[in-house]
Order: C-alpha cells, then structure tokens, then sequence
C-alpha cells in the first residue's frame, strides 16, 4: 500500500496535495481493532486514548512501508509484545517520531503522517483522564462506602487519580489486540 496518495490534488500553493495515507490506515486498523473488542463506546476520551495509543504502535511498528490488510494478522504478536505491560513503549515511541522526523528532514519533503502521528503523541502525552487508581484498590470493600444502599454505585467509591491518556490507552490497546 503506498503511503502518500496525491490523487491529482493541488494544494493551495499549486504542489500536489499528500494525503497520509499510512496514518489514516494505522488509525484505522486501530479503530477496527478497539470496536471487534467492544470495550468503551466509540465516543469516549479513554476509547480515542486506546485508539491513538494503538494507532502510533501500528504506525511506527511498519518500518518498511508494508502497512497492507494481509500483513495484519501477521503483525498482531508484533503490536501485543510492543503494548505490553513491562515494556518502555513511551521511550520506544520518541525514539521512533525522533527517527522518523530526521528520515522526513534528510528528504525535505512534507511528512504528513508524521504531523499526525506527531499530534496524536501530544494528545497522549498531555491529556489527562480521571481513572480508577489500580494502586489503591485492594479488592476489600470500604467499611464506610455504605454497600447495598439503594442508589448506590460501587464505581463512586472506587478511588481515582488523574491518568496520563496514553497510561490508560496503551492497556486498553493491549486489551483490544488480545481480544481480537
């Protein structure tokens, strides 16, 4: 599949207009990938975290421009190591945005994907999400969360912090992928 399709379209400046074709169909697998599991709803800010989180895996994971729907499958074990749990994917996915903006510089060409993998790491980096804190939930009921009241909702007592997106969508990613 190529990266980059200009289909005949000018920019406003009279050079052709490049559509990041390689991105858009990162996100898109992605996207596949987090709905088959069925996790959260589509419209949530944790679903677009796991979304984002998978699309950069997938996306820097092709180093060879082979991102095609036959290689997929194949790529699945690749994605689910690179998401796991004990591996450094946030140093992983800078070294990788690192290589592949001085691959874009040295061609002095625009790099589209690149601007959005690129903004989608900001998100991911900058945004963050109210979330249960695994930390502190220690599976023994709170004496004073007053259980079985009428109205009550086990999730309001549940202690919660204040998460880094990709902290929350890499595991939901991960999830997805071992469901799929």
């Amino acid at each position: 599949m190529l990266h980059e399709s200009t289909d005949g379209a000018q920019g406003p400046d009279g050079d052709e207009l490049t559509v990041p074709m390689a991105w858009l169909y990162a996100e898109y697998i992605a996207d596949e990938l987090l709905r088959t599991g069925d996790l959260m709803p589509p419209t949530s800010f944790e679903y677009r975290a796991g979304r984002d989180a998978l699309a950069l895996t997938i996306f820097l994971s092709d180093t060879h421009g082979e991102l095609s729907c036959v290689r997929v499958v194949s790529q699945l074990e690749t994605w689910l190591s690179l998401t796991a749990y004990d591996q450094p994917w946030q140093e992983w996915v800078r070294e990788r945005l690192d290589g592949r903006g001085a691959d874009a510089a040295a061609a002095g060409g625009p790099a589209p994907d690149l601007v959005l993998a690129e903004a989608a790491w900001r998100w991911l980096e900058e945004t963050e999400l109210l979330a249960p804190d695994l930390d502190a939930v220690s599976g023994e009921p709170d004496p004073g969360a007053g259980h079985g009241d009428a109205g009550d909702d086990d999730e309001d007592h549940v202690p919660k912090v204040w998460t880094a997106a990709w902290q929350l969508g890499l595991p939901l990613g991960h999830l997805a992928i071992q469901l799929f």
